[in-house]
């Protein structure tokens, strides 16, 4: 069993469009409506492949109804804790090339009892629970040591945490030393301070966050794929995509395919890739499943001078 928790979860729009002028009135080809935020995003990618999630988040408002009416519909299980302030909707533009522009919401704001009951619920019952899952920002009102909290607390349960975060709540979670931290090239360039240019970035930069206290780095690098680093060294492993339609929760499906496969080595970053592969080629974050026959290709050598598709500069 994996628990998910999302802290600011929402509504999300995915809008498809031919292309984003600014200043014009602009009409969609379609458009689709999600439940979403990121640890909502790996539950609905493991109940897809049938492994066994329970999904918590806090519920307000309309749109929290709305939300728990689609996690129902989509046979995620779900534990809600109930807040006064209302859940965020989100809105993707999609282009034909992939590139998605989103409008993120900032979400409600939490008082401090809706906080401890949030923390409640997400510990209220580890038995056979494996994974948690601790994902995405962090609400107004919401402690920025949240996830350094749970991962202490899971940790003597005997559960493992991972956490995909970002800024001030990912810092504070290395220093309880969670067993993996998710971030994408973004992430890991603004917790490290400094650009990515190349895979060798990449490794240097989650050996940083391993000094700090994360046991392992999974890095989601878009195109260039993902690296592993933990105690047995660094792996990169990347899958060829033939039709890239939407990257909307496309590492969020990496996360739920590496914990899905036992949250660690080779063939648990096989996994990732083949489900990330699988999530860019669907539109928004509902897909059927991934290819059983997707090529994954590790490399075990890593191409440290190998420049990134998409290098990142540090406070973009």
């Amino acid at each position: 069993m994996i628990i998910t928790l999302t802290p600011n979860p929402s509504v999300d729009r995915t809008v498809f469009i031919d292309a984003l002028p600014r200043g014009t009135v602009i009409r969609s080809s379609r458009s689709r409506s999600e439940p979403s935020g990121k640890g909502v995003n790996v539950a609905l990618a493991l109940r897809a492949h049938h492994h066994d999630v329970v999904a918590v988040l806090p519920v307000g408002g309309a749109v929290g109804t709305q939300l728990v009416e689609m996690l129902r519909a989509t046979d995620v299980a779900h534990l809600t804790v109930p807040i006064a302030g209302d859940i965020r909707s989100n809105i993707s533009l999609v282009e034909p090339d992939g590139t998605v522009t989103k409008v993120n919401e900032r979400g409600p704001a939490l008082d401090g009892g809706e906080v401890e009951a949030l923390i409640a619920a997400t510990l209220k019952d580890t038995h056979n629970v494996t994974w948690l899952a601790a994902c995405g920002s962090l609400p107004a009102g919401v402690p920025t040591d949240l996830y350094a909290r749970l991962t202490l607390d899971a940790r003597r349960s005997g559960v493992r945490t991972a956490i995909d975060s970002s800024g001030p709540a990912l810092r504070a979670a290395l220093a309880a030393g969670p067993d993996l931290v998710k971030p994408n090239a973004h992430e890991l360039a603004e917790v490290v301070g400094r650009d990515l240019q190349t895979v060798g970035d990449v490794v240097d930069a989650a050996q940083l966050l391993r000094a700090q206290g994360a046991h392992a780095v999974l890095a989601s690098l878009g195109p260039d794929g993902a690296v592993l680093l933990d105690d047995q060294g660094a792996l990169h492993a990347e899958a060829p995509v033939p039709n890239v339609v939407s990257a909307v929760g496309a590492g969020d499906a990496l996360l739920a395919g590496f914990l899905a496969a036992g949250g660690s080595g080779r063939d648990a970053l096989r996994s990732a890739i083949t489900w990330a592969a699988a999530a860019v080629q669907h539109e928004g974050t509902l897909f059927s499943g991934a290819d059983p026959d997707c090529t994954v290709t590790i490399h075990e050598e890593v191409s440290r001078n190998r420049r990134l598709a998409e290098p990142v500069t540090h406070g973009k």
